[in-house]
């Protein structure tokens, strides 16, 4: 059989796998409330925990659209391995604060959180807004693993699967399992699908560092093609470097599906940790598609911005076409790449599930029919977003820094709310509505940068200075913090 022809079957078989955890994983379920179905009824384990959080985190944007942006880039885009660490460092602030509250009080939801936290007559207000913006984040990310999958699949397929296929076949598929298994569902597959990926990124780089004879010989070689590639990076890109990190840092600890995992961990103990396994992953995963990217620029020629999403699926084609063991490693690297897509897609629609039915409906119930409404919900939106997936205008880079414009701008509610109890509902409003404006105008309008630093970051800090400085004044907008929930902490056992 030829690479393509090979590449189908395997993906029969690997998605024929997915279904099967997905059976065990719903056999598994105790009940049909929100807890069981969208945070596993809280029973995730520190192996389990990790390998979700791993396999979320790291996802067809990692696995295509930084490879895209390094071939882009060049070496500058090492930077990546950074600003995924600064995610780590901004979880021990969040998180020790958070997580026995959430116990405390049962949170299945981020607007869970916020019902406790803020009172008065902006407090409604304010947990619908946020809803809004990670909904609109959650729509995009889904959207990027869409476009990821159908091309993965078109390229490793030879075109037997062509992208349209791709994207809605498996988003089909993901439905079924998600819908069916809920969280566990999701963990369980994600686990294996960790797994897949370290193992494909692992063969991927070293095919490409025996071949072309080490670092050194892929720099040499990259810089006769393209001299840029390997240039010392201009004071606006060391700019660009810094407002990323603050960028990334800061949103990426707001993602619904990540808050949610830490609300699912079984304790304070098993969540500590999966993040202490979590704070080495950016070295072998960030940094060696980087490389990756960066040593297609000698192998292959691509003009067109969005078609760089497709160095990875283009190398693995190139490799696998070699027959012998290069077909099988590339398949591996194969199910790798998909692994880390299907996980975060499904990750992303449990969550829209549970945000579209609680957050923005305020169903807060613990019965079945508030399951049955996230599921449904959930599924609207997929099959809303699929038309959108199928243009590929868009690179898989600009839709991750989109998408956490828009998460950055919770970051007062979550992460100075926990630590300032003055902070009200109504300036935190006030601030997150200025700084949205602010960031969405300036993108529509062409100026997605101010001087290499992101609008997203500015639009942030002009929504901190108005929600710290109402706040700090005269009391409007309702109290800060809810003393009526047992605000000031949770089990001390279950702390982080």
């Amino acid at each position: 059989m030829d690479f393509g022809t090979t590449g189908l079957v395997v993906l029969g078989l690997f998605l024929a796998t997915l279904m099967g955890v997905a059976e065990l994983a719903r056999r598994a379920k105790r009940d049909a409330s929100p807890a069981d179905h969208f945070l596993a009824g809280r029973s995730l384990g520190p192996f389990v925990l990790f390998l979700t959080l791993y396999a979320t985190a790291y996802s067809g944007n990692s696995l295509l659209g930084y490879p895209g942006s390094a071939y882009r880039q060049g070496f500058a885009f090492v930077m990546s391995t950074g600003f995924m660490m600064s995610i780590i460092v901004v979880f021990h602030a969040l998180v020790p604060r958070l997580r026995p509250l959430a116990m405390q009080h049962g949170f299945v939801t981020p607007g869970d959180y916020l019902r406790v936290r803020f009172e008065g007559p902006f407090s409604r207000a304010l947990r619908l807004a946020i809803a809004v913006l990670m909904t609109l984040a959650l729509a995009n990310f889904l959207l990027a693993q869409l476009k990821a999958m159908g091309q993965v699949v078109e390229i490793v397929t030879a075109g037997r699967v062509s992208y349209a296929a791709g994207v809605i076949g498996l988003a089909f598929l993901i439905l079924v399992y998600e819908t069916r298994g809920g969280m566990r569902a999701v963990a369980w597959t994600d686990a294996a699908q960790g797994i897949a990926m370290l193992l494909g990124l692992s063969a991927l780089l070293g095919w490409l560092l025996l071949e072309a004879g080490g670092l050194e010989s892929i720099t040499r070689s990259v810089a006769a093609r393209r001299p840029t590639a390997v240039a010392v990076p201009s004071m606006r890109v060391c700019l660009n470097w810094f407002s990323t990190i603050v960028l990334m840092g800061l949103a990426s600890v707001l993602y619904p599906q990540a808050i949610q995992r830490v609300f699912a961990a079984e304790s304070g103990r098993a969540l500590s940790r999966s993040f202490a396994a979590m704070t080495f992953m950016p070295l072998v995963t960030t940094l060696v598609v980087t490389l990756i990217g960066v040593a297609a620029i000698a192998r292959f020629e691509i003009d067109e911005a969005v078609a760089a999403d497709g160095v990875v699926p283009m190398l693995l084609a190139d490799w696998g076409a070699r027959g012998g063991p290069g077909t099988a490693a590339a398949l591996v690297v194969f199910v790798g790449a998909l692994s880390a897509i299907m996980s975060t897609a499904d990750s992303c629609l449990l969550s829209l599930g549970s945000l579209l039915s609680r957050d923005l409906l305020g169903r807060t119930s613990s019965d079945a029919g508030a399951t049955a409404l996230g599921k449904r919900l959930a599924a609207v939106l997929l099959v809303a977003v699929i038309p959108v997936a199928l243009a590929r205008e868009l690179t898989l880079w600009r839709l991750i820094e989109l998408k956490m414009e828009l998460l950055i701008q919770c970051v007062p509610a979550f992460l100075i709310a926990l630590h300032w109890r003055r902070l009200a509902a109504g300036p935190v409003l006030a601030g997150l509505v200025a700084g949205t404006f602010f960031s969405v105008g300036l993108t529509l309008a062409g100026w997605p940068r101010l001087g290499g630093v992101h609008v997203g970051v500015v639009g942030c800090i002009v929504n901190v200075v108005v929600a710290v400085a109402f706040s700090a004044g005269p009391s409007i907008g309702g109290r800060g913090a809810s003393t009526a929930g047992g605000w000031r902490g949770g089990p001390p056992a279950d702390r982080v």
